[in-house]
Order: structure tokens, then C-alpha cells, then sequence
């Protein structure tokens, strides 16, 4: 069912670049029609955003805000076993959260300069929430939470509705658990520009975070700039190390659980063992025959999956760093033993009990991960994303003084005369 390299030096890396192949440039004809789209909401606003639901969603909204008592209401609708799981993963997301805070500061010296930063929440932030072939009630809870503990003041959620019009009444239970203000029905890029440039019904935000399909992500990439964004994410991916202690039923799981998510996925498993390759390639085909969404699986894993057969873990960790994953399992005899040789990986899984949807849902960490190899310098999602920081200078006239003529000599050997006139004027007799 899966493909397995032996690493060989060559075979490793034509194998790999396959998948470098699938997140190409955004197709050139999608984002000339979102860039379409952009420019009609900012020109007419509700109207057109309600025409492109209309027509896009199949699904006429039973309302377009939806009304606070349906938010607040919605959790006495859910399955009471799904609510008391989401609240628990909400205390636990938390708790990750909570000690991510900074603080602001101020610092005065001897000579009466004071210097600090203040570090307070954006105003508004808008949160996207998709609502077709899976409806992610999970990332309401690890989008919202995060803003809110960041003193994020008011937060605006969009989200396709149902085909009968109505609202997901697991993602409003999501919503009034996390603390959404407002929740409008409506997806695609039609949301995202109307979260950006604001109509009468809907406020225009600071941020817009949430993952969506590849509208949404070039709605996001196109308005940045006049928005922030959380990131522009790619396909889902996984990349676990194994040794040959790993159990090869519990890989091949980890590798279809995200497999399932798109068919552009990447599940891939880089082991020291030829021997647990081959059972985990047994596993996948036993196991795969079970899942509701087998055909995705399939497809993801013959496209871009793999099993890559090294000499050794150095050389495993080496190929991990390379690659920067999405989620990173670390499957070996003694995994805390690595935690600081993985330098790139949106978020790590060390052993065998720590699968990848564990910090999907529960553990706490983010689940909104940098994709497609920029873990080598983005970062998961958290409470700095939903911060901004402005710093402060105070100087008394001695402290300017002692200084001045460093701040000019600097601004005129750049030129700027007007700069060091504004330092010299303050001291002119």
C-alpha cells in the first residue's frame, strides 16, 4: 500500500522532493477568481457576501448572525459526553496556554531614563472555522482560547452553514465554551474578505486566524497586509522516527490519521528497520480497510506517503530536521533522550503512547502548526499571536545630553540633518 525507500543518499531525496511538488505556486486561476470575490465584498459588502454563500454553500443561512441565545444554547443540544470532553480539553488548552503570557516591563536608570514595553491584546480578531467535509469544532477551542487569554477584546467566528441552512451545533457549543462574541454563517473567501475590510453587519478585525481549503488560504494571503493572519497553511502532515522497539499497529494509525485529512496529505515513517517497514505496510492495508474515509487515505498515502529505511537514528533525525514537519512522532526505545537534537517540527510526540491526535484535541499544545517545512522559522499558534507590543522611552534633559552627540554624529553620517537638528535644537543657547 506504501511505498518504501532504502535510503541510499539518492533514493531518499528524489522520493522527498515529490513532495515539494505538491505545494506549488497557488493555482494563478484561483486567485485571480478570490481576488474577484475580494474586490466585490469590499465594494458591496453583506449583499455579495450573501450571494457567494448562497451559491458556493448550496445553503440559504437560517440567519446570517446567529443569535446569542442559539450560542449560548447549544451545548444543551450536543451529546453530553462530546461537551464534557470538549471543557476538559478547553482546561487543559488552558493551562498550555496560560504560561505563555508576557508580561509588560520597565526598567529606570541611575541617570532617570526609563525604558519599558507594554504588551496588551489585539482589539479584534476573527476566527474561521471550515464547515465541509469535517466540521473542526476542535480548532474553535484552539483558536479562540489563545486570543482570550492574550485580552483579545471581542471575537468574531465565520463558518459555512449546514446544508439546511442551520448552524453546526458542535462547533456553537465549541464557540460558547471558548468565549466567541459573534458568530456569522458564512464561509469560503467570501468570509475572510468581510472579516478583512469590514461590512455593515460584520466588523472588520485586526487578525484573522483558521484553516481552510485553498480559497480560503489565498483569501488569507491576499488580504495580509491590511489584516494580520495566523499563518498560510498548506496540506496536513506527519513524519515519525521509529526504531525498531515502535509497535507497527500504532504507526500505521498515526500515519493514517492524518492521511484521512486531505488527499494532499503527507504521512511518512522513517525507520531503522527494514522489518518493521514491512509490517507497518501490512497494518496500513489491514487497517485502512476500516475507515469511513478510505478512499482519501488511500489516495494521500500512494501520492505522498512512504516508509524511508535509514542506516541509523542520527541519520533519521537528520532527515526530520530537513524536512520541518507539521507533527513530529518520535517512536524510539527511549524518546526523551531527542528532545533537544529535533530543532524544526511544529510540534513534537515523543513515544508510543503520544499519538499525533492526542494534541489534536486534548493534550493542550496548539494543533494550528506550521506546514510545508516552515517550522524552520514559524511557530505554532499561541497567546504572542494575539499580542501587540509597543515600547516606551523617557530621557530627562541631562540624560539627552550625555548622549547627543552620538545620536547626531550617527543621524549625519546617514544623512538625515533633520534628525540631528531635532537632537542639536534642545540645546542651542
Amino acid at each position: 500500500m506504501i511505498k518504501i525507500v532504502r535510503a541510499d543518499g539518492k533514493a531518499e531525496k528524489e522520493f522527498l522532493a515529490q513532495l515539494s511538488r505538491r505545494n506549488g505556486e497557488t493555482d494563478k486561476k484561483v486567485t485571480g477568481i478570490v481576488s474577484a470575490m475580494l474586490e466585490d465584498i469590499r465594494t458591496r459588502g453583506d449583499e455579495a457576501v450573501k450571494e457567494y454563500t448562497a451559491k458556493l454553500d448550496n445553503a440559504n443561512p437560517e440567519f446570517y448572525e446567529v443569535p446569542r441565545e442559539f450560542i449560548d444554547n447549544a451545548e444543551k443540544e450536543c451529546d453530553g459526553e462530546l461537551i464534557a470532553a470538549m471543557k476538559r480539553a478547553a482546561e487543559n488548552i488552558k493551562d498550555f496556554h496560560n504560561r505563555q503570557v508576557q508580561q509588560s516591563w520597565l526598567t529606570a536608570k541611575e541617570n532617570g531614563v526609563i525604558l519599558g514595553q507594554r504588551i496588551r491584546g489585539l482589539h479584534r480578531v476573527g476566527v474561521y472555522v471550515p464547515g465541509g467535509t469535517a466540521a473542526l469544532f476542535s480548532s474553535v477551542l484552539m483558536n479562540v482560547i489563545p486570543a482570550k487569554i492574550a485580552g483579545v477584546k471581542e471575537i468574531i467566528m465565520t463558518t459555512p452553514p449546514c446544508k439546511d441552512g442551520s448552524a453546526n451545533r458542535d462547533i456553537l457549543a465549541a464557540a460558547a465554551i471558548a468565549g466567541v462574541d459573534r458568530v456569522f454563517l458564512c464561509g469560503g473567501a467570501q468570509a475572510i474578505g468581510a472579516l478583512a475590510y469590514g461590512t455593515a453587519s460584520i466588523p472588520k478585525v485586526d487578525k484573522i486566524v483558521g484553516p481552510g481549503n485553498i480559497f480560503v488560504a489565498t483569501a488569507k494571503r491576499l488580504v495580509y497586509g491590511n489584516v494580520d493572519i495566523d499563518m498560510i497553511a498548506g496540506p496536513s502532515e506527519i513524519l515519525i522516527v521509529a526504531d525498531e522497539t515502535a509497535n507497527p499497529k500504532f504507526l500505521a494509525a498515526d500515519l493514517m490519521s492524518q492521511a484521512e485529512h486531505d488527499r494532499l496529505a503527507s504521512a511518512i515513517l522513517v525507520t531503522t528497520s527494514s522489518e518493521l517497514a514491512e509490517k507497518t505496510d501490512a497494518e496500513l492495508v489491514r487497517q485502512c480497510a476500516a475507515m469511513s474515509r478510505r478512499e482519501i487515505i488511500e489516495e494521500s498515502i500512494a501520492n505522498y506517503g512512504g516508509i524511508i529505511v535509514c542506516d541509523s537514528l542520527d541519520d533519521a533525525v537528520d532527515m526530520a530536521n530537513g524536512l520541518a514537519p507539521e507533527h513530529l512522532e518520535v517512536c524510539v526505545e527511549n524518546p526523551m533522550e531527542y528532545i533537544g537534537r529535533f530543532d524544526n517540527a511544529g510540534s513534537v510526540f515523543l513515544g508510543n503512547y503520544a499519538p499525533e491526535p492526542l494534541g489534536d484535541y486534548f493534550a493542550g499544545p496548539n494543533h494550528v502548526l506550521p506546514t510545508s517545512g516552515t517550522a524552520r522559522f514559524f511557530s505554532p499558534l499561541s497567546v504572542d499571536a494575539f499580542i501587540k507590543k509597543s515600547s516606551f522611552i523617557y530621557y530627562n534633559e541631562p540624560a539627552l545630553r550625555e548622549v547627543k552627540d552620538d545620536v547626531v554624529i550617527m543621524a549625519e553620517n546617514e544623512s538625515l540633518t533633520a534628525h540631528a537638528n531635532a537632537i542639536k535644537v534642545r540645546f542651542e543657547n
